[in-house]
């Protein structure tokens, strides 16, 4: 069965994350995604380096499904493929700042002179407008000014997440966004440009905190791993580990007073609602706390269990990788790469289909890989592509 974006054409002129996880998207469902980087490589190729000829970690996982082609866009000669590129494709990605997308002709007014149906998707730091709009940034600047950094950690020093949320949430918005503008596209014959913003992104994520403090001005400051709107949510350390427990609302309350055995707690002003359990949440945690001390973290998780109450083991990565849930459900899928002599694990497409599921059918492409393929599509001859490459436009 072919994908469902079967015969849609991509060109991924993504760094990092934001742009190069949009593109994956949609190549895991069928879309013929090109992924196109410097002739020497990107940046974003060298990333956590882990195979021997020092490819990224992240390179691997963002760029599986596609094809690699190198070019320099700013030459003539690089101009030209790219104008081929465009013609023949559906939509473009470049999560680059505005005047980078001028100087490598990938604007939007650029393209669609090239072709008027062209999508261009495109991700910057903070907007296309604004005071802050050609200012450069990672997700790690995003988390900090949406206000997540203050409240993550403690009062004492600001924390971000380590994984990049920030960056993921605005590929996949990103993605989001290119099917809408498809979807347009297949109703009126038009394209248009999709943007999105790590910084939009980061907002969207906290946008219930600046609701209550615009409201209520509560000046909340960060409580480590411990909620302030619920209890108990907090991590507890077992006899061999931690676990993490996330309670939220009075049935989930009721449950774990029962396991605790403090049925008086349920008659406890302080423990009223979800906001008063919050508040007084050091309590709560204090006495899960004692209850966990004296278990081990799967006999904890077991008992909390029986009382449906939400619980996961903080694992660690190379638990996380043997962890019995994840490896029976199929999370990974096993690729290899020509320069690696062990077998490594790409997390498979998040969104479940019935019907034509995505796939990841092959390996992120090393430099240039597909280059002679590409390019004899293009209507280039052998003589031509060796130049190309003589003259490093390739």
């Amino acid at each position: 069965m072919s994908g469902i974006l079967e015969g849609v054409k991509v060109l991924d002129f993504g760094r990092y994350i934001a742009g190069p996880f949009c593109g994956a998207l949609l190549a895991d469902y069928g879309a013929e995604v090109i992924r196109i980087e410097r002739v020497s490589g990107s940046e974003d190729r060298f990333v956590t380096p882990v195979t021997e000829d020092g490819q990224g970690a992240m390179f691997l996982q963002l760029n599986r499904n596609k094809l690699g082609l190198t070019l320099n866009p700013t030459k003539e000669e690089g101009k030209e493929i790219v104008k081929r590129l465009v013609e023949r494709s559906d939509i473009v990605i470049a999560n680059l700042p505005e005047p980078t997308l001028k100087s490598m002709g990938l604007d939007y007014e650029n393209l669609k002179s090239i072709n008027p149906s062209i999508i261009l998707t495109s991700n910057t730091a903070f907007g296309t407008t604004g005071p802050y709009s050609e200012r450069v940034g990672f997700d790690g600047v995003a988390q900090a000014m949406s206000g997540a950094m203050d409240m993550t950690g403690d009062s004492e020093q600001p924390t971000k997440a380590y994984a990049p949320y920030v960056d993921f949430c605005s590929a996949s918005l990103a993605a989001f966004g290119t099917l809408l503008a498809f979807i347009e596209r297949q109703k009126t014959g038009k394209g248009q440009r999709v943007q999105t913003s790590l910084l939009q992104t980061a907002l969207t994520t906290t946008n219930s905190l600046l609701i209550e403090q615009e409201i209520l001005n509560v000046n909340r400051s960060a409580s480590m791993n411990r909620a302030q709107t619920s209890g108990p949510s907090d991590t507890f350390k077992t006899k061999d580990g931690w676990i993490l427990v996330q309670t939220v609302g009075q049935p989930l309350f009721e449950r774990w007073v029962n396991l605790m055995g403090e049925d008086e707690w349920l008659n406890d002003k302080r423990f009223k609602d979800d906001l008063s359990r919050g508040e007084n949440g050091h309590l709560i945690s204090e006495r899960m706390s004692q209850w966990c001390e004296e278990k081990t973290s799967q006999e904890a998780i077991k008992e909390l269990e029986k009382f449906r109450i939400p619980v996961g083991e903080v694992l660690k990565a190379s638990e996380t990788l043997n962890e019995e849930h994840i490896t029976k459900n199929g999370s990974f899928i096993k690729m290899e790469y020509p320069t690696m002599d062990k077998s490594f694990s790409v997390v498979g497409p998040a969104v479940e289909l019935s019907e034509n599921p995505g796939k990841i059918k092959f390996r992120s492409p090393e430099l240039g890989e597909h280059n002679q393929e590409i390019l004899t599509n293009l209507g280039y001859n052998q003589e031509e592509i060796d130049e190309l490459k003589l003259n490093r436009i390739i």
